[in-house]
């Protein structure tokens, strides 16, 4: 079953759906649904060697640098999204990889703020019951790759949790 067609398949709220099926910025949608800022929260942020698979999304050799960044996105006091990306450094073009470095700016406003024509590759959704988020037993997670000039830019995943605070 591909990505759209899975999405569809999940009994959750219309406003999760959209988010999560997106293929454009979740924080830009989270103002426009909540009326409300969406903060970046950065957990952490840090550059780490390329084990084979990441070598192998972004085109790069194992060891070289990628930045790991782990986000919470959060609209007024409510946490909406958990989000790690990936993205090798020597692929960034160089103002967006000194914004990257920056923590709080959400990638998509990045993107759009240096002029970069990209396109998002779903790899895969799923709904997890064991893995709790922001309080919610079930939780939407899912990845895919921002690509560039036919090069992977970034690899992302995101959860989101599953409950009435999408019920907007």
């Amino acid at each position: 079953m591909d990505f759209i067609e899975k999405l569809k398949s999940f009994e959750i709220p219309t406003c999760l759906r959209v988010c999560a099926g997106t293929d454009g910025s979740v924080t830009f949608l989270l103002e426009i649904m909540t009326r409300y800022q969406t903060a970046v929260v950065t957990e952490f942020q840090h550059i780490i060697p390329a084990d084979e698979r990441m070598a192998e999304i972004f085109e790069v050799k194992v060891g070289a640098d990628i930045n790991e960044r782990v986000v919470t996105l959060m609209s007024g006091d409510i946490p909406h999204v958990y989000a790690r990306s990936l993205s090798a450094i020597e692929k960034m073009p160089e103002g967006v990889k000194c914004d990257m470095m920056k923590a709080d700016i959400p990638i998509g406003r990045i993107l759009r703020d240096h002029n970069i024509e990209t396109r998002r590759d779903f790899e895969g959704i799923e709904l997890i019951e064991d893995e709790p988020l922001f309080g919610a037993d079930t939780v939407l997670s899912r990845s895919y790759r921002i690509v560039h000039h036919n090069g992977v830019l970034m690899w992302i995943n995101e959860r989101f949790p599953v409950d009435s605070r999408w019920e907007l």
